[in-house]
């Protein structure tokens, strides 16, 4: 459903959001480590967060990557939108380049129930309330 790159930058995000106050910047190593990620895919993927506003990157011996004060509160559809764009949330099932009200394809209408709810999930789903899943140890971002 979503491309690998998606999936990363939401764990990613997730991890960022984890992390105790005063420890919320790491380094790419230990992002990429800790979400099982390549170290090179990861950096490209950070810096594309980075140019949209929802982490901040600080170079030098203490720098690395945290989540910025408008990050904090971005819903995971934001994330999406800017990895991955609409397409998981307005595409066709089928991938018709046309596909619509006036000329839906054979799972039109089961598509549209099914990608309607995803994205009001994603829309009101925050990467606080991912994090609380994995700080309580019901959720977690790899085995």
């Amino acid at each position: 459903m979503f491309s690998k790159a998606c999936k990363y930058a939401i764990n990613s995000m997730i991890f960022l959001a984890t992390l105790p106050e005063g420890e919320e910047r790491l380094g790419l190593k230990d992002i990429a480590n800790a979400i099982n990620s390549p170290e090179a895919f990861t950096a490209k993927i950070l810096q594309t967060l980075v140019r949209e506003n929802l982490l901040v990157s600080i170079k030098g011996p203490n720098g690395g990557f945290q989540i910025s004060e408008s990050g904090k509160k971005v819903p995971l559809h934001r994330v999406v939108q800017v990895i991955d764009g609409d397409s998981v949330f307005t595409g066709c099932a089928l991938g018709l380049q046309e596909c619509s009200e006036k000329r839906p394809c054979a799972v039109h209408q089961k598509f549209k129930a099914i990608r309607d709810h995803l994205t009001g999930m994603m829309m009101t789903t925050t990467l606080a309330d991912m994090a609380n899943g994995i700080r309580q140890g019901v959720s977690y971002l790899k085995y």
